[in-house]
Formats: structure tokens, sequence, C-alpha cells
């Protein structure tokens, strides 16, 4: 897991107080060559999980840090300059596909709704260029480092074979295209970072709950499992990966 990263490296999880940001955090906080684990939270003070966690882990801080508020994002930055510097991984799991008010995907045309879409592109591809606008500044040059948001095989164009979903199919393909984009740009001053989005599969979370009934047991993993493979992924990819869309078993997803 992230081999080419040294020993005591430093990251950031954004969505880190519930489903595969947690797992992811405390994934990292399970490696002893992890120096520091910041986790951005959008209500840190609600967060009890990951509170609890670093009641007995004194490498995990977390921020506030709301994706639809890009001061937040900047202050956040600003507090891990000083914290520490620099940054060798950010992963960044904030996402929304439905909520108590009512968003849900719109399975007909009929029901598109453009506040549900706006809001969708804002959380789901916005939301991961406003961290990496702010935080590409703090990755660790000299040697490999990472960025990954965790993206959506539906936003793929390419596999889109049973349609629906407009909203969120639609941010998350302009997620790959932005990500994709800053890729290409950042390549030119840190040769070495490697900058991606993630497919994690199906994964039992409050997020795919209500979506679960047709999934095969095999193919819907438990957060534990989902957060060892994503980072599996990532750290098999090189500089050469940049800009890339990659599946959970470390497969590229078709645009």
């Amino acid at each position: 897991m992230l081999q080419k990263l040294p020993d005591q490296f430093n990251a950031l999880v954004v969505g880190a107080s519930r489903g595969i940001g947690l797992g992811i955090t405390r994934a990292l906080l399970a490696d002893a060559r992890v120096g520091r684990v910041y986790g951005g939270c959008r209500e840190p003070e609600q967060a009890h999980e990951i509170h609890a966690t670093a009641s007995t882990d004194c490498r995990l801080r977390t921020l506030r840090m709301d994706v639809m508020d890009e001061h937040t994002v900047e202050e956040a930055a600003g507090d891990i300059r000083r914290f520490c510097g620099y940054l060798h991984l950010v992963i960044v799991t904030a996402g929304v596909l439905h909520d108590p008010l009512g968003m849900e995907p719109e399975r007909r045309l009929a029901a598109f709704d453009p506040e549900i879409a706006a809001r969708s592109m804002q959380v789901n591809a916005f939301g991961p260029l406003l961290v990496l606008k702010h935080f590409a500044p703090l990755m660790a040059s000299g040697g490999t480092a990472y960025f990954a948001s965790l993206s959506a095989r539906v936003g793929s164009i390419g596999d889109n074979r049973i349609g629906g979903w407009y909203s969120y199919r639609a941010a998350k393909a302009a997620q790959n295209q932005l990500v994709h984009t800053a890729a290409i740009e950042l390549a030119r001053q840190h040769p070495e970072l490697v900058c991606v989005t993630l497919h994690p599969g199906t994964v039992d979370t409050d997020l795919s709950k209500p979506f679960q009934g047709r999934v095969p047991a095999d193919r819907l993993f438990d957060v534990e499992r989902a957060s060892g493979q994503l980072l599996d992924v990532l750290g098999g990819l090189t500089a050469g990966d940049s800009g890339g869309f990659f599946a959970w078993d470390g497969a590229p997803v078709p645009w």
C-alpha cells in the first residue's frame, strides 16, 4: 500500500467523517509509516466516529472542510501549510447522490430537475477541483505524490448502456474531465504527481444503500475492503497513469 511514499508521509482525506472516507482514514492510520492524517469534515463537531479515532491516535487531526464552501477549503489548506507544510497524499471522498430533502437519481428524463443537477455538479464535480486548486501547491515535490478523487463508473460515457441517473452521471463525467485536465497542467510543474479519479465499486455505505438490491453479494464491498482496494490501486499507479480513471481492481475505466 503506497510503498512509493516515504516514511512519515502526510495525508489528507476529504469527507473523512463517514463511509469510505472514514475507512480510508483508519486504513492509513494502521500504517506505521504515516506521519500525519488530516480528516476534512463538513461538520467536525458532529463527526463522532472520527473524533473517537482521533482520541486514540494523535496522528489524526480534523479540519472543517465543506467542498461547497471554497473559503473552508482555502482555510484548511492554510492550516495544513502551518502544521506540516506539505502533503504526499490527498483523497477526496465527499460526494452526494441522494439526501433526506428529496434529492435522488432521476431515472427518467421527465424527472430531471436543474436544481438537483446544479447541486450534484457543485459537490461531485466542482468540489474535488476546488480541493485540487488549493492543495496542489502543498503536494510534496521531489518524489511521488498522489491526488485521487472518488468518481463512479456511471460517469463513464462509453460504459453507459442503460441510461438514467442524469445529474449524477453528468457530474461524475464532469469530475473525470476536470481532474484529467488539471493533471495535464500539474504534470508540467510536478512530473511525479499521480492525479486520478477512482471507481470504488458498490460499497456498503449510506450513499449506495437504497440501490444495493441487485448487486451480487461478491460485488458489494464492506468499507474496510473497499478502502484497502483503493489504496492498493493508487499505490500501483505511476506518473504515466496520471489523468486516468481506474476501477477498484486497477482496470482503466473508459471515458
